[in-house]
């Protein structure tokens, strides 16, 4: 997956550049070398590690799924480190924290001398026992949807439900309120514009008295018509338009005596009353189509009231339907997972008994039903939980868990890290290690640290890290250079004979 890895200043290394070829990739050499050094410049490029190195650069090739985290996919991505004052993450180009560059890559990265049981939590186990479960089941895949699609409506009823049983507590207060903001509208019934129309009938009336008085005292100039016209008509003058005009005057004061006729019969208060009336819903609501709004809201919740003891009684019928339904869709997974876990254990024993490690036990059990179904992985090594056995056992058994998982669920898995995971063992021991990763080699691309000769003859590509002139420098090793390494690993520098001979063995 990583084609080639470039450092720069990195304590005692100026310069690294590797085209890396092959799965399993194997760094040896004398103690304090840099071999360590090296790989912590790698575990720094993906967020597991600090480093001191001014750049790391990594070329992978593949698609990562970068969108998630809203970067581009580029053919290949290069991930960067760059250090000055502090260190800052970049991939293909675009600068991404440290936080997330670390869970980004923790699905692509595995680091095995980090005491990390997160794989072997609930939710992580099941989720590997489910994967390997649609390998050996085609039905599985859609069982495990039905079951995600049902348990997520299940929790949306009961969720809805709890809303009405609340709102059912409240009911009797909800209902009363309703009616009493309902009545206060109904008992005025206002009607659209009639604000403005008593409004203006009210300006009339203020006016009346004026309007009144005003007409008496003009009337008077119908005494002196006659006197107007008389004069008019000895003075030859046409006497029409005059006419005309005292006809129309007559008409317009004829009609404005109608209508303070109709105006006498109003009444005053209770148009005062209802101007009030009207005015309150109005300054409490904004206007009165508010109010009638405001009205018809109320009367459709005061429905929904009454129709809640129906739907709830309705909601609780499909609950229970539905939660038999969801149980015995978790039941029917809990019997493949079972039936799954024993494959999968088989095969994780027969790694384990190669790796000289007996007493690990994966069990499954029943708990109430929840997002996962209703089992829950519980693991131990000799009856003790496995976030409380040693570095080194758990090393092992994390090596046996993706071995064996490798074996169900083909295709590349990512990188796997694993830093001196040989030490201390006896040849014997170093060979099943080296067995191991060399099957898992089919998966990932294994970067490794070995003092032992019996994983670095398995390696695809063998790099001797040695120190020069104080230096720290970095040579892949031909065949020919290999046999030297793996005899020096055999006897040490004092190379004999039978080292190179076991060292040839080992690589043929």
């Amino acid at each position: 997956m990583i084609e080639r890895l470039y450092l720069q200043n990195c304590l005692s290394f100026d310069e690294v550049e590797l085209n890396l070829d092959g799965n399993l990739i194997i760094f040896s050499g004398p103690s304090g070398a840099g071999k360590s050094i090296l790989m912590e410049a790698l575990l720094a490029l993906f967020g597991l590690k600090e480093s001191e190195a001014k750049l790391i650069e990594a070329s992978i090739e593949g698609k990562l799924g970068l969108d998630e985290i809203g970067i581009d996919e580029d053919e290949p991505n290069i991930f960067k480190l760059v250090k000055q004052k502090s260190s800052r993450y970049f991939i293909n180009h675009q600068q991404i924290s440290k936080k997330s560059l670390k869970n980004f890559s923790a699905k692509f990265v595995n680091y095995l001398t980090l005491k990390d049981v997160s794989e072997f939590e609930n939710e992580n186990l099941l989720q590997s026992i489910d994967e390997i479960g649609k390998q050996l089941d085609r039905s599985y895949k859609g069982l495990l949807e039905e079951f995600r699609e049902g348990f997520e409506e299940l929790q949306n009823k009961k969720r809805r439900l709890s809303q009405l049983q609340e709102e059912q507590s409240k009911i009797e207060e909800l209902k009363e309120f309703a009616k009493f903001e309902i009545q206060k509208i109904e008992e005025i019934d206002p009607k659209v514009d009639e604000y403005e129309e008593l409004l203006s009938k009210k300006r009339q009336l203020s006016k009346k008295e004026k309007i009144e008085e005003a007409i008496s005292e003009a009337s008077q100039i119908f005494a002196y018509e006659h006197k107007v016209s008389e004069a008019l008509s000895l003075l030859d003058e046409q006497c029409e338009i005059f006419d005309e005009a005292m006809n129309e005057l007559k008409v317009i004061f004829e009609s404005a005596g109608e209508r303070l006729e109709e105006l006498s019969d109003i009444n005053i208060e209770a148009l005062l009353d209802r101007l009030d009336s009207l005015s309150s819903l109005k300054n409490r609501h904004g206007s009165i189509e508010a109010a009638l709004e405001y009205l018809q809201k109320k009367r459709e919740e005061l429905e929904g009231y009454e129709n809640i003891a129906f739907e709830l009684e309705h909601l609780e019928d499909e609950i229970e339907s539905l939660s038999q339904r969801v149980q015995n869709v978790a039941e029917e997974i809990s019997k493949r997972r079972t039936k799954t876990l024993k494959a999968f254990s088989t095969k994780m024993e027969s790694y384990l008994n190669l790796l000289y490690l007996e007493g690990l036990k994966i069990a499954l059990s029943q708990d109430e039903l929840y997002h996962l179904g209703i089992d829950r992985v519980s693991v131990e090594l000799s009856g003790t939980p496995i976030e409380k056995v040693s570095s080194g056992e758990l090393n092992r058994i994390r090596l046996s868990f993706l071995a064996a998982y490798s074996s169900f669920v083909q295709g590349s898995r990512g990188v796997l890290i694993v830093d001196e995971i040989d030490a201390n063992l006896s040849g014997k021991e170093s060979m099943s290690i080296a067995k191991v990763l060399e099957d898992l080699a089919q998966s990932y691309q294994i970067f490794a640290i070995s003092h032992q000769p019996q994983l670095s003859s398995k390696a695809h590509s063998h790099y001797l890290v040695y120190k020069e002139e104080g230096k720290s420098r970095v040579k892949l090793l031909s065949k020919e250079e290999r046999v030297d390494e793996l005899a020096r690993m055999i006897s040490g520098d004092n190379i004999s004979e039978k080292a190179v001979e076991f060292a040839k063995s080992l690589l043929n």
